[in-house]
């Protein structure tokens, strides 16, 4: 799933594409708003909150949409779009006469009134790349959580931003097991993690290719992060990666037993294979679009 970083990417793509300009297609494909003409409003910006995107028109209305596992936003010249239509898992176009937004793989899209996007967001935690970032409102919400701090991350009500690939890395670098109870952090360890994630997090918004490790090279770009089955880099011992968080909510978490304080309790101990060992490494294909599928 996209996390904050690629989706604050793809909010800033298609803000530069669309602000400012009048709407001159307008197809929607969810059944909530498919009966809705957004031709003749103007974009006034596009914007990032969390995983989530929000789209400002001049009317008073925030096209919403969420990229979930395999959703992506592409921007194309009005001349190439006639075969983007036509295609199956197109959600949504939003086109001027100089650009068009097109939506593929949605996993959410609605209309809400702008003064009351808080019904879409409103649950969210503070935003780790949002120009209001409140670091002391995300620590409260972390501190408050009966979890484990992995499951804690990953909790978007906590804060907003984190998904498996960051959340992962970050616990890493901080040398903390993912499930590690919440209350057993001491409040400098709970600060430092907080830092740390939206640190990754705003050096990796400024970069096509994820990565902790300052290094883009393919295969080199993370600690942990789909690399179970492989000599940590730190320590030798191998990358694991099991389930965390409740039941019905469970996420991936990578790890190193090593390093991060011992197996996982959901961690059943068996040998794993390196991640795509069965594949060649042709088999992991790359996009041209505002999102990713990492993460």
């Amino acid at each position: 799933m996209p996390e904050g970083d690629t989706v604050w990417r793809t909010a800033r793509r298609l803000d530069q594409a669309l602000a400012g300009a009048v709407v001159v297609l307008s197809d929607l494909r969810f059944p909530s708003v498919a009966t809705t003409d957004l031709r003749g409003s103007t974009t006034v910006e596009v914007v990032s909150r969390g995983k989530h995107l929000l789209h400002r028109f001049d009317n008073g209305l925030t096209l919403h949409s969420h990229l979930r596992m395999e959703g992506q936003w592409r921007v194309a010249a009005p001349g190439d779009t006639a075969g983007w239509l036509r295609r199956d898992d197109l959600r949504a176009a939003v086109g001027t006469d100089s650009w068009t937004a097109l939506g593929l793989r949605l996993g959410m899209l609605d209309l809400v009134p702008t003064a009351e996007e808080a019904s879409v967001v409103g649950h969210l935690g503070p935003d780790l790349l949002g120009r209001d970032w409140d670091r002391t409102t995300a620590l409260a919400n972390l501190r408050s959580s009966d979890t484990t701090i992995g499951a804690a991350l990953l909790d978007q009500r906590n804060l907003a931003g984190l998904g498996t690939l960051w959340a992962s890395e970050a616990l890493f670098l901080s040398r903390l097991g993912p499930w590690t109870h919440v209350t057993e952090l001491a409040d400098p360890a709970l600060e430092g993690l907080v830092t740390r994630a939206q640190q990754l997090l705003d050096q990796a918004r400024h970069h096509a290719i994820q990565a902790s490790t300052g290094t883009r090279r393919h295969g080199e770009e993370s600690y942990v992060h789909g690399r179970s089955g492989r000599p940590c880099r730190r320590c030798g011992t191998t990358v694991r990666v099991a389930m965390i968080g409740p039941a019905m909510r469970e996420r991936t978490m990578f790890y190193c037993p090593g390093c991060q304080g011992g197996l996982g309790p959901s961690d059943d101990g068996r040998p794993q294979r390196p991640l795509g060992a069965s594949a060649g490494r042709g088999s992991k294909g790359t996009a041209r679009s505002t999102g990713q599928r990492r993460g």
